[in-house]
């Protein structure tokens, strides 16, 4: 499930965000977003470039909460900007609820994760 979550999130969910927000150009709007899926690029400079139990959010460098500022400031552009902003905080997110539902699993699993604080404080918002 969260597996199948994880990747419609990252691929079907954008259709969406494309489809509702960008109609007259919702094709390129779509194009756009899942190009921003290009920052997983970050992962290969981690050893392994694989983990299982690992949260990429403030552990790979276009991962961090100093790029997600960055990101945030896209939105104030004009488009592709914009919707490149868009994508890339959706991105953060879906991998950050990725986070969440790992910890939800095996608390212990995340206890050295460098967002252990924030995936902690959200987690227990949300009563997981």
């Amino acid at each position: 499930m969260q597996t199948t979550l994880h990747y419609f999130l990252h691929l079907g969910f954008p259709f969406f965000i494309a489809y509702f927000f960008f109609k007259k150009d919702w094709k390129n709007a779509y194009l756009i977003l899942l190009a921003t899926m290009l920052v997983d690029i970050d992962h290969l400079l981690a050893t392994p470039i694989f983990e299982a139990n690992r949260c990429s959010i403030n552990y790979h460098p276009l991962h961090s909460y100093y790029a997600m500022l960055v990101y945030a400031a896209l939105l104030f552009f004009r488009k592709p900007f914009k919707i490149i902003g868009i994508g890339l905080l959706f991105h953060m997110l879906t991998d950050f609820i990725d986070c969440l539902m790992m910890y939800a699993q095996c608390k212990t699993c995340l206890k050295n994760a460098p967002a252990i604080e924030l995936i902690d404080f959200v987690s227990s918002r949300l009563g997981i």
